[in-house]
């Protein structure tokens, strides 16, 4: 392809995952032009260097992009590679995503030595998870569990758990899966029990807003059908003002020209908990979304919000 550039650099955190999805997407540019050298720049964000503190407390999953997107700003980066969940519902300025890839599963995923599922696990039993999301959905469902935060990469939560410290663990099934560490997944939890995180499983693809010559070069990296889901559910939780410090999730999946989707909203011990499903026409997937944040709003979700509002 005679556009295509000499080089292209992509940004990446340095842990085995991140990596894993940079390498990815590197395959996938160096199918595309056989000629361009495609590099990755590993980078340690501040996400990765505060592990005693949950990320609700120190300020949320942007802490995962904001060294990847100075990268791009200076120039040291063409492209970043993010998992979806990850990213904020609002680019800072100056910033785009222009490509989602091919969504890998998005369940949950329940992981322990000695259960099955989280309905055998006995009273009292510790299950880790750094997700409030996740808290909500299993404290409401089994409020005899207790849960614990748990920080770190794929591989410090699977070690932390085979030291004893959790009875199980919950992660998302999509980085087990593509650390070929699936044999270590004991059941996938539904996603009516458990409904995902925004964007969980899909991949974006991020650049300086000023670089409209890599638009065209990056758009065969697009998924279409994971694009729109993961508009919708973005669409659903920036309506909701969400972040990590909301338990909120969203799951849309694409039937012919509709977008089903279902969302949720939840306090924090899941005692109170709303959720609601909707379908609406695919050709405007962010419009779904919002259109279900609001049949939530109109049930309580926002004084569900300001509450938490006034915890923080």
């Amino acid at each position: 392809m005679k556009n295509a550039p000499q080089k292209l650099v992509i940004a990446s955190r340095e842990s085995a995952l991140a990596m894993w999805q940079a390498k990815h997407i590197q395959a996938k540019l160096q199918a595309l032009y056989p000629q361009c050298d495609v590099q990755i720049l590993g980078m340690t964000t501040t996400g990765d260097q505060i592990l005693d503190s949950p990320l609700a407390r120190i300020g949320g999953k942007g802490l995962f992009v904001k060294e990847l997107e100075t990268a791009l700003e200076n120039g040291s980066a063409d492209l970043a590679v993010h998992s979806m969940k990850d990213v904020p519902m609002n680019l800072p300025e100056g910033f785009a995503l222009v490509a989602t890839g091919e969504r890998e599963d998005p369940r949950d995923a329940f992981v322990s030595n000695h259960f099955n599922a989280l309905e055998d696990l006995p009273e009292g039993s510790i299950v880790g998870t750094s997700s409030l999301r996740r808290q909500s959905q299993i404290q409401a469902r089994f409020p005899h569990l207790k849960i614990e935060s748990l920080r770190g990469n794929v591989q410090t939560r699977l070690r932390k758990l085979d030291e004893g410290q959790y009875a199980a663990i919950i992660l998302a099934a999509a980085g087990l899966i593509r650390l070929a560490l699936g044999h270590r997944i004991r059941g996938f939890i539904n996603p009516q029990d458990s409904i995902p995180a925004v964007g969980q499983g899909a991949l974006g693809i991020e650049i300086n807003a000023n670089r409209a010559d890599l638009v065209d070069i990056l758009a065969p990296l697009n998924h279409l059908d994971s694009q729109l889901c993961v508009e919708a559910e973005r669409g659903f939780s920036r309506a909701l003002a969400g972040s990590c410090t909301v338990p909120l999730g969203a799951y849309a999946t694409r039937q012919g020209d509709q977008i089903h989707m279902t969302g949720f909203v939840a306090s924090v011990d899941g005692q109170q908990m709303l959720r609601e499903h909707i379908a609406g026409d695919v050709t405007n997937a962010e419009a779904v979304g919002k259109a279900l944040a609001a049949k939530l709003v109109s049930m309580g979700a926002d004084k569900i919000l300001s509450a938490l509002d006034h915890i923080k």
